[in-house]
């Protein structure tokens, strides 16, 4: 049921040099204007997901349900594993959702709140970023406006330090289409999760694609203990934006469906 959008995911140097204005896909009363210094990539740097397709995509979705999982070796041996707001793969965590990582999100509010939007010390976001390797960083730049500049900060904050991790821009055109998209098919919400996202593009880039931690409920389905809502703390959603017994409703629809 997915058409190929994944090209349009990344907001490049090649598409950013003929557009002098980006609107923010959220908010399009704000635009962000482009001058010549405005160079996300290198001018040679081609897509990153052009002509590549993978056998197996692991996407995880930090839930309660994978603490003491031993899910980690399982979500290392797949070909691409994406992860969504820097979460913590160290600690003992390891044995629960491995270290593997190809691609990694960065939720603004994170940077904003954990990381003083980078106006002070910013070596506590290196430190953080170190344990995704040399991952892809994707950073959600223009889809607020307030978002633009600690995404900018982080983009140069990861340049001056030099570090291994690839910052990129998801394209706004991206995420309102997608948004499009799921709308068609149910998913009603304000604003899609990260994990929905994740999950889109992971059916777009790989043949068989496996989702940890989506379980949206407070109970185990199996053992019936309580569950945080996060595998490394229970900061509840907030449902102002997102429906996850929705999103995994729709996923599940999904699945059975074979689609």
């Amino acid at each position: 049921i997915f058409y190929h959008q994944c090209f349009y995911l990344f907001t490049v140097y090649i598409r950013l040099r003929f557009l002098s204005t980006i609107f923010h896909s959220l908010s399009l009363s704000f635009t962000f204007p482009l001058s010549v210094s405005f160079h996300p990539f290198p001018a040679p740097l081609g897509h990153p997901f052009s002509n590549k397709r993978w056998d197996t995509c692991a996407v995880i979705g930090n839930g309660g349900i994978v603490a003491n999982s031993s899910c980690g070796k399982m979500i290392n041996s797949a070909d691409f594993v994406i992860r969504c707001n820097l979460p913590p793969l160290s600690d003992g965590y390891e044995k629960d959702v491995g270290t593997k990582t190809n691609l990694v999100t960065a939720n603004p509010t994170i940077l904003f709140k954990k990381f003083e939007s980078l106006v002070g010390r910013r070596r506590p976001l290196m430190e953080k970023l170190s344990s995704y390797g040399n991952s892809m960083l994707l950073l959600p730049a223009f889809s607020f406006g307030m978002n633009t500049a600690v995404c900018m900060r982080t983009l140069y904050t990861i340049q001056d330090f030099e570090s291994a991790i690839h910052p990129v821009f998801i394209n706004p055109e991206y995420l309102i289409k997608l948004s499009k998209f799921w709308h068609a098919h149910g998913l009603k919400e304000a604003r899609l999760s990260t994990g929905v996202m994740m999950t889109s593009l992971a059916l777009e880039l790989c043949d068989d694609v496996h989702l940890y931690g989506f379980w949206p409920f407070g109970i185990h389905p199996f053992n019936f203990k309580n569950l945080t809502n996060h595998y490394y703390d229970d900061m509840k959603p907030n449902t102002n934006f997102h429906s996850m017994p929705v999103e995994f409703s729709i996923l599940l629809q999904l699945h059975r469906n074979d689609d």
